[in-house]
């Protein structure tokens, strides 16, 4: 596993990270125990760069984290974030960067992660009520503080990002990027580059879709949240599959699977690019990270981006409610 720096202000991480979202919540049901061994064995692997949020669980995702990573701290480049309030029964509060949540957020992850530092600390979701200089003024007192090292931001546009950076260095913009979600291709990734911050790539594979493994609406676990997903209804569902089955006959007939493909095309997107595919089983994590040892020439390349260009797929990437809190 090769490292990959993210940004311009120091951080290294591996060139493949591991979501851990699903293990807690909205992906089908937890299973603790192979979640936990599926981050041991990210570690064995080289994979080193976790990312996780106070919201994920509610704050459950957090806690096993860092039971997982306790004896192994000093392997990890830790990512949390703040921003989504919810109550500890799942209630959604609405978003906050406000300075006084900023370190209250923190000092809470802190705890419920057992770390006397956060490597990399994202503002999950923009407040559209409180000025980004604002909480990145917060931010900053949190890595003045030695609390965290690094600072992150969300589903950002450009000129929220570039007020950002004015007050503190952006070192990482984390926005959906895949073969079915390449909007940050036309302004936010080319700002990102002008600055010099890192992208991580969240939902590398579709939320799955990319897999292959869903056929069918009915595929989808009872509860699970790709259930209020655009993307995985109705007629979007079927020319999404069509999408898929495209991607997977390239795929095949290079002797990968199509979520190896799906990975191997984000990582020739650049250096400056890290994904985090998520999964809470060892044996879906061993087949992404194979995914770095994959080759493409210049006419894989095209025939990739012939079969899923820009706008590719069907449908939106979140329900509206939630599509509004994005890109702002």
């Amino acid at each position: 596993m090769e490292r990959r720096a993210l940004g311009s202000q120091g951080l290294v991480v591996s060139e493949i990270g591991l979501g851990c979202m699903g293990m807690s919540e909205f992906y089908g049901t937890p299973d603790e125990e192979e979640s936990i061994a599926t981050i041991h064995r990210a570690l064995d692997l080289g994979i080193n760069f976790l990312d996780t949020a106070d919201m994920y669980g509610p704050f459950t995702n957090e806690r096993l984290v860092g039971r997982a990573i306790k004896d192994r701290r000093e392997e990890v480049v830790l990512a949390t974030k703040f921003g989504n309030v919810r109550a500890e029964d799942g209630t959604r509060l609405g978003i906050s960067g406000k300075p006084d949540y900023v370190r209250k957020a923190c000092d809470a992850s802190l705890q419920r992660l057992g770390v006397d530092h956060i490597d990399l600390y994202y503002q999950h979701r923009v407040d559209p009520d409180t000025p980004v200089e604002e909480t990145w003024g917060a931010m900053k007192e949190l890595v003045e503080a030695g609390k965290v090292r690094y600072l992150g931001i969300s589903e950002a546009a450009p000129e929220t990002i570039r007020k950002a950076h004015a007050v503190h260095p952006v070192t990482a913009l984390q926005t959906e990027y895949s073969l079915w979600s390449r909007d940050p291709e036309d302004e936010i990734l080319p700002t990102c580059r002008e600055l010099g911050i890192g992208f991580v790539a969240y939902s590398p594979l579709g939320r799955g879709f990319l897999t292959g493994r869903f056929r069918r609406f009915e595929d989808l676990p009872e509860g699970d949240y790709r259930r209020n997903s655009p993307r995985f209804q109705g007629e979007n569902f079927k020319k999404n599959l069509q999408l898929v089955d495209r991607v997977r006959q390239i795929a095949d007939e290079k002797g990968v699977t199509a979520s190896q493909l799906a990975l191997a095309w984000l990582l020739h997107q650049g250096e400056d690019i890290v994904p985090i595919p998520g999964t809470k089983r060892r044996r879906y994590l061993e087949e992404n990270a194979a995914a770095v040892e994959i080759e493409l020439t210049e006419e894989d390349l095209r025939r990739i981006d012939e079969v899923a260009p820009k706008g590719a797929a069907a449908g939106e990437r979140y329900p509206e409610d939630a599509m509004r809190a994005v890109n702002r």
